[in-house]
């Protein structure tokens, strides 16, 4: 016998999730109705309460579910080491993982606006998460000395807004692949820290 259309079988978390996030980095929050997600996913647009209570709270779980996933990953780094190599190992680690999520990406920066009060805190407990570990990094290359004195927190920042802005243009047919992209963006990296590539330690 053949399912019902909207059986809470056919209404997986990753299902809803993946069409969710290609929508939204698509056509922007706003204009996605939960209608719009259930039809991307095949279903009638009540079964989408069964996953979630309201689009706002999907919104947020994307979000948050990028965030962890972001810091299970990065806790898997090798980042004990001097400052200019945890850098460069932060700096290409971020890299990779982001353009392997666009748009995930997308979703989580630009959509930071649509959140509830209560929502945007939360998730910016776990972004703050993130920061601290490369702030802490260029708080101890200062220390040591490998790293110009500066506001690290600034730094922290704008390093990750530049890196973070690469998903916004780059594509995998381009000129350039992703290991050369990561050697450039890791040399203005060391530029705006006062290293020179290759010549640290």
């Amino acid at each position: 016998m053949a399912r019902k259309l909207g059986s809470h079988s056919e209404i997986t978390g990753p299902k809803v999730t993946a069409a969710a996030t290609r929508l939204i980095a698509e056509h922007g929050f706003a204009a996605v109705s939960m209608r719009k997600i259930a039809a991307e996913v095949g279903v009638q647009a009540g079964a989408l309460y069964l996953y979630t209570p309201d689009k706002q709270t999907l919104l947020f779980d994307i979000m948050r579910a990028h965030m962890e996933e972001l810091l299970a990953a990065v806790e898997k780094i090798d980042l004990s080491g001097r400052a200019p190599r945890a850098l460069e190992a932060f700096t290409r680690f971020h890299i990779n993982f982001h353009l392997d999520r666009i748009e995930a990406v997308f979703v989580a920066y630009m959509e930071l606006r649509n959140l509830s009060d209560e929502n945007f805190a939360a998730l910016a407990v776990l972004r703050k998460r993130y920061e601290a570990i490369l702030q802490g990094i260029l708080e101890r290359g200062i220390r040591s000395g490998s790293i110009k004195k500066q506001n690290a927190q600034v730094t922290t920042r704008a390093l990750i807004a530049m890196l973070t802005g690469l998903t916004v243009w780059y594509r995998e047919s381009g000129p350039l692949n992703r290991a050369q992209i990561a050697d450039h963006y890791w040399q203005m990296v060391a530029g705006s820290v006062g290293l020179k590539v290759g010549q640290y330690a």
